[in-house]
């Protein structure tokens, strides 16, 4: 036996898929979405990587003769998804105000909670999950923060179930229709384009964000405006 084969990089996309398989790599998606303390997996990375491994590319990826099932994968990596943020919703239900409540805690902090609550009431609760799913480790955390919000079941669960779709299937077709032309650069260029992705993916809440500064110095410049002009008034009078 090789041992060499037994050591898994926790951080390498493609280790973990040579190591682990379908199975493996759907284990992982419900717990970087489910289980808190997977936020650390790189889950954009994983789904890619597995479509090109599902590909005719597959042997530049996994070596000669090795190549995931799409049909499982398709199938399996939303389920994982979609189970695994309900997962974390209802620990936000159960426990969430006592977990992020605690000031010593370096990941469960209650800042989370409150910038969570902003998101959700800027874009609606709708659009702050699906977006969510985009992000890393915002996918991981947005779930138990919505059940500690108290995010209905229902609403949550629809809006679960169309962002996990939409994010793996996304993913792992990008991966299996461009397998031949990203496995000669995967190694090289798979992170920037991953980083592509996210930042498109979240270019709604950016647009969001440079309007409201926009306002607030729009806001700014009108009560400056004002102040100079009562101050004038009051010294005009006083003279």
């Amino acid at each position: 036996m090789d041992y060499n084969q037994l050591a898994v990089n926790l951080l390498d996309a493609k280790s973990l898929i040579s190591s682990l398989g379908a199975i493996g790599l759907i284990a992982i998606i419900f717990a970087e979405t489910g289980l808190l303390v997977g936020f650390f997996f790189p889950g954009d990375s994983l789904l890619i990587i597995a479509g090109v491994a599902a590909s005719n590319a597959a042997s530049s990826v996994l070596g000669d003769g090795a190549k995931l099932p799409i049909a499982v994968l398709l199938v399996g990596a939303p389920v994982a998804a979609v189970a695994g943020a309900q997962l974390g919703h209802l620990i936000g239900v159960k426990v969430g105000p006592k977990m992020f409540d605690k000031p010593e805690s370096k990941i469960f902090r209650r800042e989370y909670v409150m910038k969570a609550e902003e998101y959700f009431n800027k874009f609606g609760p709708g659009k702050a999950v699906v977006l969510a799913r985009f992000m890393p480790i915002v996918r991981t955390f947005l779930n138990p923060v919505a059940g500690t919000l108290e995010m209905p079941a229902r609403t949550f669960f629809l809006w679960n179930v169309i962002g996990g779709v939409l994010w793996t299937e996304s993913m792992l077709l990008i991966g299996y229709f461009f397998g031949d032309a990203l496995a000669p650069v995967i190694d090289k260029y798979l992170i920037p384009a991953v980083l592509l992705i996210v930042l498109l993916s979240i270019s709604p809440i950016l647009i969001e964000v440079l309007r409201e500064r926009k306002k607030r110095k729009a806001g700014g410049a009108v009560e400056s405006t004002e102040a100079d002009a009562v101050q004038s008034g009051g010294r005009h009078r006083r003279g």
